[in-house]
C-alpha cells in the first residue's frame, strides 16, 4: 500500500535521470498526469502521454492505464532537472497564500501549486492571485 504516489512518482523521475534513462512507465492518475502535463509545458521533461490499459492481458498490472514521461536532458547528457522535492506530504500540508507563494532559486525553478482552478506553477498562481497547497519544486 503506497501512501503518497506524488512522491513515488517524482522519486521515480529523480532515479530514472540520474541513471539517464530515456523515459519512464508509471500507474496513471489524474493528479499525476497534471503535474507532468505542467512539467512538459515548463520545459522540465520531454513528451507525456497515457498508454491505454489492455483489459484482455493476463498480467493484472496491465489491465491499468499508464502515464509515459520521457526525460530530457541537455547536450552534455546531463538531466534537464537538477533537484525535484516534495514539499506538501501528507503527514504535513503545506498551505501558503496568494501573497507568500514560493519563489523556486530566483524564479527559475517553478513550484507546482494546487489551487481552488486546479494545478498550476506559481508564476500562474501569483498571476491569477491564488493560493494553495504547495506540491513540489522542481529547478
Amino acid at each position: 500500500m503506497m501512501t503518497d504516489p506524488i512522491a513515488d512518482m517524482l522519486t521515480r523521475i529523480r532515479n530514472a535521470s540520474m541513471v539517464k534513462k530515456a523515459e519512464i512507465v508509471l500507474p496513471l492518475s489524474k493528479l499525476k498526469l497534471e503535474i507532468a502535463k505542467i512539467m512538459e509545458k515548463e520545459g522540465w521533461v520531454g513528451q507525456t502521454e497515457v498508454i491505454k490499459g489492455d483489459n484482455q492481458s493476463k498480467n493484472k498490472s496491465a489491465a491499468f492505464d499508464r502515464l509515459r514521461i520521457v526525460l530530457k536532458y541537455n547536450e552534455e547528457r546531463q538531466p534537464r532537472i537538477s533537484s525535484l522535492k516534495r514539499i506538501s506530504k501528507p503527514g504535513a500540508r503545506v498551505y501558503v497564500g496568494k501573497n507568500s507563494l514560493p519563489r523556486v532559486l530566483n524564479n527559475i525553478g517553478v513550484a507546482i501549486i494546487s489551487t481552488p482552478k486546479g494545478l498550476m506553477t506559481n508564476r500562474e498562481a501569483r498571476k491569477n492571485q491564488l493560493g494553495g497547497e504547495v506540491i513540489c519544486e522542481i529547478y
